[in-house]
């Protein structure tokens, strides 16, 4: 299980520590594509196939399901971790994801997410402050 916050700095050339506590759960190789909320999303190669699944499954006449599947698949990119124990992220990742130096690398269950530092702090801090009323949401599904 993925779980957990590290705070790592991205270098000049696109490179970026996986802590040391992933590597395992991760693989020597896995997928990063875009996320949600800004973020990044990388998935070892059986939650990936997980994934593929379910969106293949998608109705490919359905304009939602074909913009998001395009938009999913497009940017994804296997990576491998390296003997230093990083992992060199796409120009259009980092864009995206709009990460300068200072990264955030999140463990959610069966991914990570990768965050830019400010992105992170700005969403971490907006979580906090409605933590109770999101709890008090989650009863909706079951929690």
């Amino acid at each position: 299980m993925l779980i957990g916050e590290y705070q790592h700095n991205i270098d000049t050339k696109g490179r970026l520590i996986m802590p040391s506590k992933f590597r395992s759960d991760l693989g020597e190789r896995f997928i990063i594509t875009r996320g949600l909320d800004g973020c990044l999303f990388g998935f070892p190669m059986s939650s990936w196939e997980k994934i593929q699944e379910k969106l293949a499954k998608l109705p490919v006449a359905k304009k939602d399901a074909r913009a998001f599947t395009r938009f999913f698949y497009s940017a994804a990119t296997e990576v491998e971790i390296d003997k230093q124990g990083r992992i060199n992220l796409p120009n259009n990742l980092i864009n995206f994801a709009k990460i300068d130096k200072e990264c955030r690398v999140i463990g959610v269950t069966d991914r990570i997410e990768i965050w830019s530092g400010e992105k992170w702090e700005e969403f971490a801090q907006v979580a906090e402050e409605n933590f109770e009323d999101i709890a008090e949401e989650m009863i909706d599904f079951g929690f």
